[in-house]
Formats: C-alpha cells, structure tokens, sequence
C-alpha cells in the first residue's frame, strides 16, 4: 500500500514540472526547478545574428545588436534587433571633419584611419604616420635640425630643401643633406703632368669641383653640369687609352698615382651622370656604371659585368653611412684591357712560398662607389674574373695596395671563393683595384745552377766550332758549292745567334735594349732555319731537277735573310711590346708564335723534302746504270740534312715545354740540345766529311812540314783541286 502512495507522488511531481516549465517566458530556459535567462550571443555566431562589422550584447531574456568602432548602423540607431534590416558600414572619418589637424592628410580604412603629414612636415616621434590627436605635424626643418647636414633646411610648396654652405653641396638633390667635397684630392700630380692631357683632365676636375663646393643658391641650374659629367668621363677613358697606348708605367709608383687619379675621377663623375646606367667602351678600357637619385637610400643588390669581370654587391655599400648620404649612389666597373703588362711585376706585398713566383692571370679592374669609406666594408663584394690563361695553377685574389712600398699587389682581404680553369671567384672586404695572380715555381736553384753552367760550356764551345766551319767553308775554296755556301751562312746566323744569346738574353734591366736583343735573337734564329729550309730545296733539285739544280746566289740570299726579316718586322708592328719579358730578353706568350709558327711550318716542308728525296733515292739506286758516285754523295748530304734538322728542330720542341712547372727533364733537354748546336754541326759537315778532312790534314801538313818549293806547291795544289772537283760531283749533277 505504501510503495502504490509513493509512485503516485511521483508521477504526480513530474507532471507538475512539465506544466511549469511551459510556463517560463521567450527567453528563458526552466532549470533547477526555475525559470533561467538564455544568452543568445553565446550560443549563437554573431555573424548570423547580427551581421558583418556588429556584435552581439545580451539582456535578460533577449539580446541586441551593435556596429563596432569604425561603423554605423544604416538606420541611424546605435542598437538594433536582429529582426530590423539594418547593416553595418564603415564610417568615413575623414569627412566628419579635421580628424587629422592641419598639415596631414586623412587615409580613410575600412573600420579605421590614419594620417599622413603633408611634404615638409613630419612628426617629432620619427612615424610615418598616426592615429588621433596626440600627435601633430610640424615643420620638418625645425624638428630635424640636421636634416641638411652643412646647409640650411627651408620649406617650399614642394617641401623641404636644403641650401649647402659654401664648400659643401648635395650634388643638385635639393632634398638631400650637404657634404663636404674635397678639391684637394684632384690636385695637379707631378707624375703625371708630364701628359698634357691629364693636366687637362685634373684642371677640370678642379674647376668642377670648386664650382660645387662654393654653391650657396638653392635654384642652381644643374642641367649644364650633366653635360660636364659626361664630358669628363669621356676625357677620362682618352686619358687612360693615352697611357696605356705609350707605355708611360715604368714603375709602381706611376701605377698608383694613376689608379687613385682614376678612382677619385669616377667617384666624382658619378654625381653628374644622369642615366641610371652608362656603358662605354674605347680601345683600352671597358666601363660599366649605374647611378641611382633620390632622398631614399637604394636598397637591393647590384651586379656589375665586363668581357673579363663581374662584380656583386649591395646597393646600401654604394651608398655607405645613412647619416652622411648625399643624395645619390653610383658604382661603376672599369676593367683595363692591357694594364696587366705594366703592373706585373710588383709583388713586394706578396709572400711567396720557397721557389714560388707570381704572374697576373687576369685583367686589371677597378671598383669605384660614391661611399667614400670603403676600408672595411660590412658586407663583402665579390667579383668573378676570367682567367687570360686556361692553366690548372694555383690562383690568389689581389688589390693594388699604394701604401706597400709605393705599390704593389696584396692579398690582404682578399680571399678565393671558388677557382677552376677558366674562371676565379674572389671576395673581399674592401674596394680598390682588383686581379688575379697565378703561383708560378721556379726551377730549384741546384737545377739552374746546372743548366746555367751546361748552357755557358755547351755554348762557348760551340762558338768555337762554328767558327772553325764558318772558315772552313768561306776560305777552302776546294769545297765551296751551292750547298756549302748554305752551311757557311747557317753557321753564321747561328754564330751571331749564340753570340748575342750569351751577352744580352739577362740584360732585361734597359726595356729598350732588351727588347733589340730579342728582335735580333727572333731575326737569325729564324734565319738558320730558313736556310735550312734552303738545303732541303737545293737537295730536292740535285736529285729531282738534274741539270741546273743549283740555286742562285740571290734567291738564297734573299730566302736566308729576307724572309725572316719580314717575318720579325711584321711581328714587331703587331706586337712591339712582345719583345722582352721580366726575366729574359726573348719574345713573350703572347708573340712566341711570331717564332714557333714559321719554324713548324719550315719542319714541315724539310721533312716533305725529305722523304721526296729519299724516295728518288731509292728509285735511283734500284736502276739498272745508276750513277754510283753521285747518288753517294746526294745520299750522304741527304742524311747530314736530316741529322742537321733533327739537332735544330728538336731543341725547339724541347723549349716549347718550358711554359708549364713540372718540366726540369724537358729543361735539361733544352739546354743540352741548344748548346751543342753548333758542335754538332761542326761534327756533321767537317769532320765526318772526308774531303774536309784531307784539307784539315793539308793544312796541318803546310803548317808543320818544311816548305817546299814554289813549284813543287803549285804542282801539289792543282792536282789536288783537281781531284776535289772530281770528288765532289755536284757541278755535274
């Protein structure tokens, strides 16, 4: 009975809460026994509820909507119900009045603005822009005091500019501060006012430069001294084609004085270029220059680039200090198409490694930025040159240092990004004059103490053996032919050659004299092998022509002395500074096929000769009635030839595998080979000629026996000229 009261207490109760649960208004949720408010604006998006740019503010029982800052309902209400069609949009502050104040201009936003001052005014907080009224825009030229540096701010309608203070200027960027430009840097250098056209050059600068730095009118007209600009850079480039053109480096100091005339010249020119980039190219030089103009410092990298080099760098290291910014920024890259042949041999800034030496593989450039302070710079440049000699060597990045004992080349912060055969990437942390050196090893001095003294034997002695032949064949009137007037004048070429060799090949102290004795070097080395090429003609015209096989007196004269001559004058035109190098006074790489070239080709025809020869030969001596004695003699005058251009054309190929280290066996090859020349020769045509030496044996017979009657001599003499005549056989061939 009890249990029955209780569920009917139950089922009582929760009827009784159904009923006062439909009971609690909108708005309201029953919960724990009472009736609680709902909050729409958490449970719901705003978004859905209110729409874009409004949120959602609850009340007890219901909620409303508001616009956010920045907006306006379009109804005109502040609240509104989600029922209304009412929308929120952006409020225009900039039309409800001077939100800003005076001298800024309003940028409307959606929800928002901002302001902007005017040209000339600015905030003393240094913003661009702000918000509000805590801050106003004032006159720029009394919140920055130094915004013109050493000149005077005033405000125009355009803005502000600024008036340099005479010895100052801000190159005709009326908005940017004045500097200081120093005249004196382009005084009249002694060194090089000997050129008219260089004092020319500095006299213009100077007048240039005084004209800017005594300035004092804010509305100069610039216009004229664009003209200017351009009129010096071209003067510039004519200056340095003039010195290069004449050879006027003759020592570093020359060098320097000249490489800082053009890095000043630059770094003044760039102001008053007025195309952002400038290219120009003349006989001697290669410029490449960019500019940029403006209040605003450039910021970006900028690359640089010639037929030789390239250059990388930042824009912000052209500018330099932001403080003392001119108004402009300019790089420029001047490469120097022959300056590597005057600067080097100046390496005392160098340290060379035991048996190292250094040569210049590169083309000389110069880097030049309007940022004056370039000394250490924070970001380093880095150029990429091309090599003028594709060889696996060791390569070391440069500058020209003016301070190393009056100049010379230095490595010092300079470093070797990448390197490979034809190509050398360098970084460094400074500006200047730049190129690339190439390690050279010299041969270790136990070696050239050898090979000096092999050469200074070798060749006295065989100076004395084509002495004793250049008689042989000039006074024995017995022997004298066609061919051994060919010996005697290959003697002699070779005579006068050694000769000359062994007095001046070192002497490379006097340019002038050095280069003589290697023109007469290149003239009678040349020469005996073009008299050797005559031997080769007059044996293929014993064996081949037969009757009148002989060649005129004239024509080989004309061949032995004439073609050379040519040769060295037409080389000497092309390449006058072929002649002579540091070291010895003999051609340089870059004329050497002035030698090498004619010589191969002289091989070639001998050999061709040659082997005609020998192939007539061989017919000759396979006939039925061959003529025994002469075919003797044309086969052992033949091989005489054949030995004779083996002995002087190998020394050649030896001494073409003395450009590269590593060649001390083609060294000693060299040296052997040259020096026993003319003892080979003399070996060849005297002593293994048996009618030489009859006559040797004749000459030693008179000179040591008691003397015979005049007759009795006479008698001798005819009859063995006689027999000489018959021996030799060539005036019958």
């Amino acid at each position: 009975m009890a249990g029955r009261w209780n569920l009917l207490v139950l089922v009582l109760c929760l009827s009784l809460g159904t009923v006062l649960s439909k009971r609690c208004p909108p708005g309201f949720s029953f919960e724990k026994k009472q009736c609680n408010d709902i909050d729409e604006c958490d449970e719901s998006d705003h978004n859905v509820l209110c729409g874009d740019n409004a949120e959602c503010l609850n009340t007890n029982g219901s909620f409303y909507c508001q616009c956010v800052d920045g907006f306006r309902s379009t109804t005109g209400n502040v609240n509104f119900s989600a029922e209304t069609p009412a929308k929120c949009k952006d409020i225009n502050e900039c039309r409800e009045g001077n939100v800003c104040g005076q001298n800024a201009e309003c940028k409307n936003t959606l929800g928002s603005y901002y302001c902007v001052c005017n040209v000339g005014f600015g905030l003393k907080s240094g913003k661009l822009n702000f918000t509000g009224s805590q801050e106003q825009c004032e006159d720029i030229c009394k919140i920055d005091k130094t915004i013109c540096g050493n000149g005077t701010c005033h405000r125009g309608a355009t803005g502000h500019y600024c008036a340099c203070h005479a010895g100052f200027t801000n190159y005709g960027n009326k908005e940017s501060r004045c500097t200081e430009l120093k005249c004196d840097e382009f005084k009249d250098m002694n060194i090089l006012s000997t050129f008219p056209i260089a004092h020319d050059l500095l006299m213009q600068l100077k007048k240039t430069c005084l004209e800017l730095t005594n300035n004092e009118n804010s509305t100069f007209d610039w216009r004229g001294h664009w003209t200017v600009g351009e009129d010096i850079l071209e003067r510039l480039l004519s200056m340095i084609d003039k010195y290069l053109s004449s050879g006027a480096f003759n020592d570093n100091r020359k060098v320097s004085t000249f490489l800082d005339l053009v890095e000043n010249a630059l770094r003044l020119t760039g102001a008053f270029i007025k195309t952002p980039k400038t290219n120009k190219s003349f006989n001697y030089t290669e410029l490449e220059m960019l500019v940029r103009k403006g209040s605003d410092i450039p910021k970006g990298a900028v690359n640089l680039s010639s037929k030789h080099a390239q250059v990388d760098m930042q824009w912000e290291t052209a500018a330099g200090d932001p403080s003392l910014y001119p108004g402009f920024a300019a790089v420029s890259l001047l490469t120097y198409r022959t300056l590597q042949e005057f600067a080097n041999g100046f390496f005392s800034g160098m340290k060379p490694q035991e048996n190292e030496s250094f040569k210049l593989n590169s083309k000389v450039v110069t880097v030049t930025v309007s940022n004056r302070n370039t000394s250490r710079l924070e970001k380093p440049v880095q150029l990429n040159f091309k090599h003028l000699e594709e060889l696996n060597k060791n390569h070391t990045c440069v500058f020209w240092n003016s301070s190393e004992h009056g100049g010379s080349w230095s490595a010092e912060g300079c470093s070797v990004v990448e390197s490979n055969l034809t190509h050398t990437v360098c970084s460094c942390n400074h500006l200047s004059s730049f190129a690339v050196l190439m390690a050279l090893y010299d041969i270790e001095e136990q070696y050239k103490f050898q090979l000096q003294l092999i050469t200074w034997v070798g060749l006295s002695l065989s100076l004395v053996c084509l002495f004793i032949c250049i008689l042989t064949f000039w006074l024995i009137r017995s022997i004298q032919s066609p061919r051994t007037t060919i010996h005697l004048h290959l003697c002699i070429t070779l005579f006068i050659a050694t000769l000359i060799f062994l007095a001046g090949i070192s002497r490379t102290e006097n340019k002038v004299g050095c280069a003589v004795v290697a023109g007469l070097l290149h003239f009678f080395y040349l020469a005996a092998f073009c008299w050797m090429c005559l031997e080769g003609i007059q044996l293929f015209r014993m064996v081949v022509l037969v009757f009148n096989a002989n060649l005129k007196t004239l024509y080989m004269m004309a061949g032995g002395y004439g073609v050379p001559a040519l040769i060295v004058a037409i080389s000497a035109l092309a390449n006058a500074k072929g002649y002579g190098t540091k070291e010895y006074c003999w051609l340089n790489l870059d004329s050497i096929w002035g030698f090498f070239a004619p010589a191969c080709i002289i091989i070639c025809i001998n050999i061709f000769f040659f082997l005609i020869t020998v192939w007539k030969l061989a017919q000759k001596f396979s006939s039925l009635n061959p003529d025994l004695d002469n075919l003797q003699k044309i086969k052992t005058f033949t091989i005489t030839a054949v030995a004779q251009l083996c002995v002087l054309g190998t020394m050649w190929i030896f001494g073409s595998f003395q450009f590269s280290k590593g060649t001390i066996a083609m060294s000693y090859l060299f040296t052997i080979f040259g020096s026993i020349q003319g003892i080979m020769l003399f070996v060849m045509h005297c002593l293994f000629s048996k009618q030489v030496r009859e006559e040797y044996g004749n000459i030693l017979s008179r000179c040591c026996a008691p003397r015979k009657s005049y007759s009795e001599f006479s008698y001798n003499s005819k009859a063995h000229a006689s027999k000489s005549s018959q021996d030799t056989g060539e005036s019958h061939i």
